[in-house]
Parts: C-alpha cells; structure tokens; sequence
C-alpha cells in the first residue's frame, strides 16, 4: 500500500446504512392467504415463515417482515401497498429505523 492510499484509507470511515424494519399491520379485512401469499412473493419467506409472521400479525397486530436499507425498504412498501391495491385489500405496510 502506498503512502498515499494508506493515508487515505484513514481519512474515510465507512458507515453502515441506517437500516429500517418493514412491518405488516393487521385489519379486519384481509384475507390470511393474501397476507400468507404476499409474505412469500414480496418478502421471500417460505410458506411456513409466511404462516408464522401471518399469525404474529393477526393476534399482535403486527409483524415483522424483514429489515433492509431504506430504498428497499421503500420498495417492499409501495410493493405492498400496490399489490393490496389491486386485491381490493386494505393490508398496509409500514418501515421504521431499526
């Protein structure tokens, strides 16, 4: 390592990106399977994870879904909320700093 690049390796400290929970809400509307079948699409869990957070929601009356950067987690949310959408559902996500 150079004298220069050793000196600048110094200079900048990388920070972790700030990182966000995603979070569904429970209704009184939304079908357990759209919920169940949006868990495994948008946020990757197996059908038995989805199953799990599904329950969480429905007697906690929220679950976490995953933690991301921010721009992801804006993406899971506006997936979300676009998917409902369309079902006619009104299941909301929300993202909160970790």
């Amino acid at each position: 390592m150079s004298q220069f690049e050793h000196e600048l390796s110094e200079d900048i400290e990388l920070k972790k990106p700030k990182m966000y929970k995603v979070m569904l809400l429970n209704d009184d509307y939304t079908s357990m399977e759209f919920v169940i079948t949006t868990l495994m699409n948008i946020f990757h869990k197996s059908e038995e994870d989805a199953y799990s957070i599904t329950m969480r929601i429905h007697n906690n009356g929220s679950g976490l879904c995953g933690v991301y950067t921010h721009e992801i987690a804006e993406t899971k949310v506006a997936q979300v909320l676009s998917s409902a959408k369309k079902s006619k559902f009104p299941l909301r996500a929300v993202m909160e700093e970790e």
